[in-house]
């Protein structure tokens, strides 16, 4: 079944959902603190970097918790390559 933009998965409404999820989690890993549309940033974000990183390690990711769980692994590293930066600085 195809979703949003004819992209295999779960829609627009669930990319997003799959965001904010995966933000929090992200930031409660990392110890961070943020708001709810940083969060929905990173989450998406972390979706994309994980996607590309199964991607890699030829990992089939479809269905709501698979990309939940992709989504969570990029955004928490995005996260902690984000506070290496800043502490760098």
């Amino acid at each position: 079944m195809q979703a949003f933009l004819s992209q295999p998965g779960v829609g627009f409404f669930g990319m997003l959902l799959i965001g904010l999820i995966a933000g929090y989690v992200a930031e409660k890993a990392t110890n961070s603190s943020h708001g709810l549309f940083t969060n929905l940033l990173v989450g998406i974000a972390g979706s994309f970097v994980g996607g590309k990183l199964a991607e890699i390690f030829r990992l089939s990711v479809y269905g709501f918790m698979a990309q939940l769980v992709v989504a969570i692994a990029g955004a928490v590293i995005l996260l902690f390559l984000w506070k290496k930066i800043v502490r760098g600085k």
